[in-house]
């Protein structure tokens, strides 16, 4: 996927139409159809399975707040993750503006082909400079999770998970993931 617009302003962000997710990533506007069915599915079955145990603390420790697609604002980027989540002490309420300028403790990028590069090679950088200590990359075709880890601002890949395993991925290892729930419908 090639760049809309080079030096990109949050004006050109907001002409694009409702039905396509507008980012700019280092001073380039993107914008990408909404998430094919697949994609959908796997980012909100993992919104569900995590939001339980640690946002409500139902069967977990709580302590986090999650929201799907944020508009997250680091200086002139403006990114789009699939899922973000805050630890509580870090984030009391909610801005009162439509978009987050703190960033994520952890967030999760649902890959598709077209955008899989963008969110590995624009992206992660972006949010490593930030400081989002935990990134996950869910790929629903091929069925696997990528699990990431901050150190020394660069990522680590700490697992790799595929299939229907059931896993413990941090910083969610406190629970049993399991990730046929991701691929498949009425699980």
């Amino acid at each position: 996927m090639s760049a809309l617009k080079k030096n990109a302003t949050y004006a050109d962000l907001c002409a694009v139409p409702d039905n396509f997710v507008a980012e700019i990533l280092g001073g380039e506007l993107y914008a990408s159809p909404r998430p094919a069915p697949r994609h959908g599915h796997a980012a909100g079955a993992l919104f569900l399975e995590l939001g339980g145990p640690f946002q409500k603390g139902a069967g977990g420790p709580g302590g986090w707040l999650f929201h799907p697609e944020p508009e997250l604002h680091f200086g002139s980027d403006v990114v789009v993750p699939d899922i973000a989540g805050w630890r509580r002490e870090r984030m009391r309420a909610l801005p009162a503006t439509a978009y987050f300028t703190l960033a994520p403790d952890w967030l999760c990028e649902v890959l598709s082909p077209s955008m899989e590069v963008i969110d590995r090679r624009k992206k992660l950088p972006i949010y490593a400079r930030e400081g989002v200590g935990h990134a996950w990359l869910v790929d629903p075709l091929q069925r696997t999770l990528e699990v990431l880890r901050l150190e020394s601002q660069r990522w680590s890949r700490v697992a790799d998970h595929e299939g229907n395993a059931k896993v413990r991925a941090e910083p969610f290892d406190a629970i049993e993931l399991v990730l046929r729930a991701l691929w498949e419908q009425g699980v």
